[in-house]
């Protein structure tokens, strides 16, 4: 009973998140929509600089590929300053360039990408070191192997759910990089579930879309495509701004939190 009422809760307050930034990408959709694809042509563009430039000259590959990365993280940190702005004062109009993040919000983002990057990897080393012993119990080593990778994969997806608010923290709190990070993992606690349901609910269209592609519907996966570009991925980057201020106002400390008590 007590699991029901745990999942009734949870479900409700995914419905909450999801009705209340239907009515903010409603009301701001064409500025919303703009900054999401920006940064799809950003990416996309990068893909395709890469691509014929890599024969031409490799450090010229290099520096555009960097270059582009830079301006999909500016486009991306935007996107989030922006919408905050809709959700404290939506009665103002905001431009666009006035959104833009500070170089400091930037170079933070980046050194967090990077602690984030190795938080993933020692998250997953230390699955493979735990599970190294037992190649000694007499179990097959293809058995210990495939069961690590499957615990380290999930391991993984659990710490990438706890840790990846960290942004908000940067352009809502100008937080540094490890504080953000540290943030991130405390309002996080005590809500995996209900982020968990938020994310397989917004990752719906994704999965329909994959699951067309197999079965071969081309025609069909193109309208999925485009409907989940234009829909899902702006109306997905307001849900998760409001989950965050939503997590925020539950969360009673001011002090900054430490590591071990929040990962449980």
């Amino acid at each position: 009973m007590t699991m029901i009422n745990f999942l009734k809760e949870s479900t409700f307050t995914v419905n909450e998140v999801i009705g209340k930034a239907w009515l903010v990408t409603k009301r701001n959709y064409f500025s919303i929509a703009t900054l999401c694809f920006l940064m799809f042509i950003t990416s996309n563009a990068s893909g395709l600089m890469a691509f014929f430039l890599k024969d031409v000259n490799k450090a010229l590959s290099v520096f555009m590929a960097l270059l582009f990365a830079f301006l999909y993280f500016t486009l991306n940190l935007s996107l989030l300053k922006y919408i905050f702005h809709l959700l404290d004062d939506e009665e103002h109009e905001v431009s666009i360039v006035s959104t833009l993040p500070t170089r400091q919000q930037i170079i933070r983002f980046v050194i967090s990408m990077f602690y984030f990057m190795l938080v993933i990897v020692g998250v997953y080393a230390v699955v493979i070191l735990i599970a190294f012993p037992f190649i000694y119990t007499g179990i097959k080593i293809q058995i210990v192997t495939n069961v690590a990778i499957a615990v380290g994969i999930v391991a993984i997806f659990i710490t990438w759910v706890r840790i990846s608010f960290f942004p908000f923290f940067i352009i809502d709190k100008n937080q540094p990089p490890f504080g953000s990070l540290k943030f991130s993992l405390a309002i996080t606690k005590g809500n995996f579930t209900k982020i968990l349901l938020l994310l397989l609910v917004l990752g719906g269209f994704y999965i329909v879309n994959l699951f067309v592609s197999l079965l071969q519907w081309p025609v069909m996966a193109f309208f999925i495509n485009i409907l989940s570009s234009f829909i899902i991925v702006p109306l997905s980057s307001v849900a998760l701004t409001i989950a965050y201020r939503k997590m925020m106002g539950e969360y009673n400390s001011d002090q900054e939190p430490d590591i071990f008590h929040n990962i449980v």
